[in-house]
This record gives C-alpha cells, structure tokens and sequence, in this order.
C-alpha cells in the first residue's frame, strides 16, 4: 500500500515558532489514513518482537534437545571409586577457594546455629567470638525488613570489627553497599547491619525507639552493670513473621562485668544447655529462652597450630591463666576482698536474742538501686547482717514504710543512711532523709569525713580477718541476704585507687555495709576493755536530734 503523506504545508517565513499550521489543515480523511497507518506500524513491531522470542525459545530448545541426546548417549557411563577418589580434591579445592568464612567445629558452629532468643557465647581468648558475631546476623540479609544491630563499648574496639566486615560482607555479598556515615552495610534485599557504640546509657539512647530484629554486644562484660544490655533488648521487635528476634553477646571473664553476666547467663545451669526465665517487658512479663556456649582456645584449629599463643597465655599468672587460657567464671582478679570465704563467712538464719543491740544502714538509690541492711551486735561486738531490703525505682516515702514494716516487731537503735540523702533538692521541699524521717524512719548521716571510703574499707578488712582469740571473724552474713552476698565477692578494685573499690559495679550493699561497720568501728582492745567499749557506745549513740531523727 502507498504510503499517503500529508502536503507540505507553504513555506511561512514571517510566522512565528511553534506547531506548523498546515496540521490543523487536514481534512478527516487524510486524518483516518494517518492514524491507520500508525496502528498499522505499531501491530508490526508487535509481530517483530513476538517472531524473535518464538526464535529464541526454538533455539534453546534445540540446545536441550542436544544435550539431552548427548546425555542418553552416556546413560552406561558411571563413575568408578578411583574416578570419584580423584575428583573429589579437586572440587573440594574449587570450593575452598570460594568460601569467604567457615565455622569451626564444635562451640562456634553451635553458637551460629543457635535458636534461643538470647545466647551469650564466652569463655577463654581466641575461641573465635568475634568472628562469629560478624557472621551470625548475616542469616536474614536476604529478608526486606531484617534489621541488625552491632555494638562494641568505644569507636576504635567499633572500628576494628567494622573493618572485618568490609572484607568479610563484600566477599560474601558483592552488591551489598558500606555507607560510612551511617556506619551500616545495606544490601540488595534492603536488609541492614548497622555497627555502633555504647561507652555509657546516655550513648545507647540514640537507638530508643528504633525496632531490630537482632541485636549483638560484643565483650559485654566490658559493662560494669546490665543496665545497656537490658535497655537494648527493649528495641527487639519484628515485623516479619518469617524473621525471629535474636539477642546476641559474647566476652571473657576477667572484666569488670563478668559477675553479673555469670549470674545471668552462667549460673542457672549447665554449659550449653539452654533454661527459660521471666523478664519484664513493656507488655508485662514474659518467658524467655537464655543459653551459655562455652568457648576455649582448643575451638580455634588456626591459633592451635603453633603453640606462640597458647605458650603466652600459660605464662600468664594464675587467676589469668584461668580466665584466658580456660575461660573460667569462677576465677576473680582484683578482688577487694580476697579473704572473703562463704564458709567463714556465711551463716544460717537464726533467731536473733533480743539482749542483742540491733540497727540498720542504708544505701539510697532510685534509679539504680536502695539497699538497706539490719545488723545485730553480740556481745563480742561482732556484726550479725541478718536482713536485707533490696529495691529500684520505689519513691522515699514507701521505701520507708517498707523499712518500718519490716522491722514491725523489733527494736532497732538506729539507723545509718548515706549523709547525701540530706542535700536540699530546690528551695523548698523536704531532703530525701527528711522525706523518710517525716514517715517515722529515722536516721543519721553516714560518715562522710576525708578518706571514708578507704577507712571504711579497711573496717571491713578488719572484721572479715580471723580473731586469733576467737577463731572466728567479726562479721557474719546470714545466707538469705543475697543480693549482699552475689555483689560482694565480685567487687573489683578501683585500678587509680586500690584503697577503694570500683565505683562502676554495683555497690549499693557494699556501700550500706560500710556505713554500718564505720558506725560500729572494731577495736584492737574491743576484747578486753570493757570500760572502752562503754565509752564507744556513749559516743556512738547520740541523745535525740530533731534534724538526724535521734
């Protein structure tokens, strides 16, 4: 068909730019043919590419076809053991060439299967922690909405695993993409790793109100209290049904948290067996699943294969040797106690004699912790702990009417709280002691003069040694004060002062302790004088104070 083209429009050469007039001239014939010629070029281009897929799919058929002939040619063909013998390294070399990371046998491979909710993966140096951390929250990098969070206590420790992953993330994943100000890999599924730090609580608020689906601390015992660990768990949330949440962490004993991680996850059974416990949670109290994996050094086959690593860590001093080369929890360096010994030290509840003097001390906290312990006096002067109120986040006036509800049916002397619960809080408005002298718990300030902590813990020294008359200490603990008897031996000592122990821990009970044994100082001849003793009981029980309750 002859192609019928619209007439040129008359050259115009005085008019301006724009659509050429002679268009808006054709006539509805000229229009039809046009349009018809367009849908006719259009319906070619259809048959066009609708000819070349139908070549391509006959193509590829005939290349199946081929090899399907060739494949029935060779159905008799089979391959012999010897064949089989000499193949295998050679594909086993092709694949080790490509694998980018290979658990070893044993913990690791445990701990990178692991299903329980929160997993703590520790022990000696050189299990192979770290690497595995990198690893295991690359199991749903394929799922959109997968979230992880990888923490490390400060930027450099933060920089060296980050540097890790850029060769580890990209050998594995070619198109995932490092975006060095958000400090995260994002890959192609739109899954995220993001890498942080967290020195103290105020760094971790950054991630209040984010949702992960998995979230790791490495080194965790590098935190003095579980304060971080317990916020960050709050962020854990999923949206997908199809991707679980998971609380991951790993470390060494040795640091300065290692008490609380072992209660945590060490203590409530055995090694490698996973236990169920109840937390709270913003929805109320739910059940989850814990689980310890024990590492050591033998897991690592490349550190195992010279004996440079394992000679240093042999070399190391005792308590060391055990927290590095064995990864035990139960060895405790810098302990600011070391003579402290359950067995001496430890008593059973009995029932105590009413001629004994009886007082309590205190320790003040809301946001972290109150501690107050009740102390019975013998007539040797030894201190008997035989109670404890142990409290978060309860306000002044009820944590004084649990103190006096608890000692309803006895008669306490006096009691010693930290001296500053005194400070005015504003202008007007009770002090903290105030506040609880006004319900009828009534107090004195705790000593508070140059070096009181050193002093009082050398008072403590002093009480936890061995009377050579008595064969006994000056202080006992009964065994249902627990939260005294769990922070106490794990006290470290301060490393820029060993007079004085690590404020980071958690020290309230020691701190109430100490108010109390500085009230009740023992004496060289404590034992013999009884006219000294006298005049230290007149000193130490004051006639009646309107603003110290006595």
């Amino acid at each position: 068909m002859e192609e019928l083209k619209p007439p040129k429009p008359k050259a115009n050469l005085g008019r301006k730019r724009g659509k050429p007039q002679g268009t808006r001239n054709f006539s509805s014939a000229v229009k039809a043919k046009i349009s018809a010629q367009r849908t006719l070029r259009e319906q070619n281009k259809k048959i066009i590419k609708a000819q070349t897929e139908f070549h391509n799919a006959k193509k590829k058929k005939e290349n199946l076809l081929k090899a399907d002939d060739a494949l029935k040619g060779k159905e008799s063909t089979v391959l012999t053991t010897n064949d089989v013998e000499t193949l295998t390294p050679k594909v086993q070399e092709h694949i080790n060439e490509n694998v980018v990371f290979k658990p070893n046998d044993g913990p690791q491979t445990t701990f990178l299967a692991a299903s329980e909710r929160e997993v703590f993966y520790g022990g000696a140096r050189g299990g192979g922690k770290s690497y595995a951390m990198l690893i295991d929250p690359l199991r749903y990098c394929d799922k959109q909405h997968h979230r992880a969070l990888l923490i490390r206590r400060s930027m450099p420790e933060l920089r060296d695993m980050i540097n890790h992953s850029q060769r580890l993330y990209s050998q594995a994943f070619p198109n995932a993409k490092w975006r060095e100000q958000e400090k995260e890999w994002r890959f192609p599924s739109g899954a995220r790793i993001e890498f942080g730090y967290a020195e103290n609580l105020t760094d971790v608020l950054r991630y209040q109100g984010q949702s992960y689906t998995w979230i790791g601390i490495d080194e965790l015992p590098q935190y003095p209290t579980p304060e971080i660990y317990n916020f960050l768990r709050s962020s854990l949330r999923s949206v997908d049904p199809e991707i679980p949440v998971f609380m991951r962490a790993t470390g060494n004993p040795g640091n300065v948290g290692s008490g609380w991680v072992k209660e945590m996850f060490i203590d409530p059974t055995d090694p490698g067996k996973p236990f169920d416990v109840v937390v709270d949670t913003v929805a109320g109290q739910r059940k989850i699943t814990r689980r310890f994996i024990p590492a050591k050094l033998q897991d690592n086959p490349y550190l195992m294969q010279t004996d440079d690593y394992l000679i240093m860590l042999s070399s190391l001093p005792e308590v060391q040797r055990k927290q590095f080369l064995d990864g035990d929890w139960s060895a405790f360096e810098n302990s600011a106690f070391p003579e402290f010994d359950p067995i001496k030290h430890v008593s059973e509840p009995f029932e105590i004699p009413r001629n004994w003097h009886r007082f309590r001390t205190c320790d003040w906290g809301y946001a972290s912790y109150a501690c107050c312990l009740w102390i019975a006096i013998d007539f040797d002067n030894n201190l008997w702990v035989y109670r404890e109120l142990y409290t978060q986040r309860v306000t002044a006036d009820i944590f004084a009417q649990k103190v006096l509800e608890a000692e309803r049916n006895e008669y306490v002397r006096y009691g010693v709280l930290d001296s500053s619960t005194w400070a005015r809080r504003g202008d007007v408005g009770p002090s903290i002691a105030e506040t609880m002298i006004q319900q009828g718990c009534k107090w004195r300030p705790s000593d508070r003069s140059p070096r009181s902590r050193v002093n009082g813990k050398l008072e403590l020294h002093k009480r936890f040694s061995v009377s050579e008359k008595t064969g006994e200490p000056a202080l006992k603990i009964f065994s249902n004060c627990k939260n005294l008897l769990r922070t106490l031996p794990l006290l470290p000592v301060d490393r820029n002062n060993p007079e004085d122990v690590d404020t980071d821990v958690e020290d309230h009970a020691y701190d109430a302790l100490r108010y109390g044994a500085m009230s009740r100082p023992l004496h060289p001849n404590a034992y013999n004088n009884d006219t000294y003793l006298q005049t230290q009981k007149e000193k130490i029980f004051k006639p009646a104070d309107r603003i110290f309750g006595y």
